[in-house]
């Protein structure tokens, strides 16, 4: 009996797993497309990360160069197109790891918390819960004027406000008395329409995703060469398993 017990719970471990990875705080998780291969939305997403993130959050398993070259980015792009905090340094070095020139005190300061590291954001909280998080911020009578239904009370303002808008939230209350998120109301566009923020955020993501584990990158790159050699290897192997039979057939 303890032994279809314990079957029957590994079966559905996965499904269940499944169910927890789709929650986001007060809703659901929405889907995104994550493409690693997309160098161009890895490429926007790294600009965005660096010019709006990396002033409260470090990226400290990652150095500019090793991005650059697994990007398709120059060092003297990355200097240009990504310095809002590094060029201010007048010092910018790109073998240098993506550290946030935001102090500790300060942070507590500011937030009463210290920003986490992101290098491996993706892979604890999972893309599809990011994509949503960086879309369900709205105004709350917060000390930072701002709330997130998938991370009620979360002391990290709305940064790309501007991009998305400001926008208000709508709850109801369930038969059994739980608070419930319904719906969003935009009090003021920002200068992207919906489609084009939810597309930056897509690239946001799809750059978190590949920072969790830059190694993807070079397991793809690499698989199509294993793939051919299995290719080769297969047909030779087919030819020398024909000599050895060719007595018998």
């Amino acid at each position: 009996m303890n032994k279809i017990l314990i079957t029957i719970i590994l079966v559905l471990l996965p499904a269940v797993s499944f169910a927890a990875e789709k929650s986001c705080g007060l809703i659901e998780c929405d889907n995104v497309n994550i493409d690693l291969h997309d160098q161009a939305s890895l490429q926007r997403g790294a600009r965005l990360f660096v010019n709006y993130c990396l002033s409260c959050h470090s990226a400290s398993y990652m150095r500019y160069n090793r991005m650059g070259k697994d990007l398709g980015i120059s060092d003297n792009l990355i200097k240009k197109y990504m310095g809002f905090i590094p060029n201010k340094l007048g010092k910018f070095n790109a073998g240098q790891l993506m550290k946030s020139n935001m102090t500790p005190d300060v942070a507590k300061a500011a937030f009463n918390t210290v920003p986490p590291d992101l290098s491996d954001v993706a892979r604890s909280r999972g893309a599809d819960w990011i994509y949503t998080y960086m879309r369900s911020f709205y105004r709350d009578n917060t000390p930072s004027g701002w709330n997130n239904v998938v991370f009620p009370h979360v002391a990290m303002p709305d940064v790309l406000y501007a991009m998305q808008g400001t926008q208000s939230a709508t709850f109801k209350t369930a038969p059994d008395g739980a608070k419930e998120f319904d719906h969003f109301e935009m009090i003021k566009p920002g200068t992207m329409t919906p489609k084009e923020y939810n597309s930056n955020i897509r690239d946001l993501t799809n750059f978190l995703v590949y920072m969790g584990e830059p190694a993807k990158l070079v397991r793809y790159r690499l698989g199509i060469y294993v793939m051919l050699f299995l290719a080769v290897l297969l047909l030779f192997s087919w030819l020398l398993k024909k000599d050895y039979w060719k007595d018998i057939h």
